[in-house]
């Protein structure tokens, strides 16, 4: 089936679901994913990610429901769809006793990659992922970090339109980290890319959506933005003072007056001697900066920090997860 020029560059997932015995792991799961797109599929371990991105490359069959991958079903055109996708599986599993050089000439030709072009691809992404200087060492002998960057490197060896990986960063050192978030950065104009990950930090790097599933269900769906305001720290304020005379009791208490504030928390973490610190929670999520700077001014207190959250991703997919962890 050809694909129209809508489809070719998106990822359309309907309705999957998949049934290991009597266990649910994937229920009934649908979103799609636009080319530009950086999609964060989160969750708990044991909620259903791998195994949805397993059925989206082709390598799980569902029980029900189905993938499109730029215009071509996974169960209906499963070569179609495969090679339109670059794939990092978890653990990044490869031939232990290949070298990289090896191994990536193998994928070239599965990949059908032949002549001039395969050769100078190759160099591209061993350059690109800095694999260079241990290309002729045997996989088996490669720490976890180099063992993750020659997966990344097979999975874009054909210059997929789809990226899928799982657990991009596992492994790597924060410089590492660093460059793959960069080149996934780089690569996300002209291509979509999912990346399953219980990094949250990841999400806050790379992503433009996220999508979070617990047991199996997706239980949110939004940009990092959206989804840092549905946290009690969206537009909390956190405000460190010196005032003369005044107690914690009674500079928390007058604050917890406040219209727009919902609670106050003290903070002590980092305070210097003779200040305070507070954290004020608003109503809603309402801004309410000006009113807590406001109050402090016209109390005299002397302002050392005033800093207004924006949400904690932390904190959102532990509430999220937590409430549909429940049977």
């Amino acid at each position: 089936m050809q694909a129209t020029s809508s489809q070719a560059g998106r990822v359309e997932i309907r309705g999957l679901s998949k049934w290991f015995g009597p266990i649910l792991a994937v229920d009934n799961v649908s979103f799609q994913v636009e080319q530009g797109e950086v999609l964060g599929f989160l969750g708990p371990n044991g909620a259903g990610k791998s195994t949805t991105m397993k059925m989206v490359t082709g390598f799980v069959g569902p029980s029900s429901g189905t993938a499109v991958v730029c215009g071509h079903d996974v169960t209906e055109e499963p070569l179609a769809a495969k090679e339109k996708i670059g794939y990092l599986p978890e653990g990044a599993p490869a031939y232990p006793d290949m070298t990289p050089e090896a191994f990536l000439n193998f994928i070239a030709d599965v990949r059908g990659m032949k002549g001039e072009h395969r050769r100078k691809r190759i160099g591209e992404v061993v350059e690109r992922v800095h694999i260079g200087g241990v290309l002729r060492q045997p996989i088996e002998t490669l720490s976890k970090g180099f063992k993750r960057r020659v997966g990344l490197a097979q999975a874009i060896l054909h210059d997929p339109r789809v990226l899928i990986m799982d657990e991009p960063t596992d492994g790597l050192d924060p410089n590492q980290k660093h460059e793959v978030r960069a080149l996934i950065r780089e690569m996300a104009p002209g291509k979509v890319i999912i990346l399953s990950t219980h990094i949250l930090e990841e999400v806050e790097a790379v992503c433009t959506r996220a999508v979070v599933i617990a047991r199996g269900r997706i239980v949110a769906d939004g940009t990092p933005e959206q989804l840092q305001a549905r946290s009690r720290f969206h537009n909390a304020v956190r405000i460190t003072f010196r005032g003369a005379g005044v107690t914690a009791a009674d500079a928390g208490g007058e604050l917890s007056k406040l219209a727009g504030v919902a609670s106050v928390e003290r903070r002590t973490e980092g305070v210097k001697d003779g200040s305070l610190c507070f954290m004020a929670l608003p109503k809603r999520g309402h801004p309410i900066v000006a009113e807590v700077g406001q109050h402090a001014r016209a109390r005299g207190w002397q302002i050392d920090e005033l800093h207004v959250e924006t949400g904690r991703l932390d904190d959102v997919f532990r509430e999220i997860t937590a409430n549909n962890s429940k049977a």
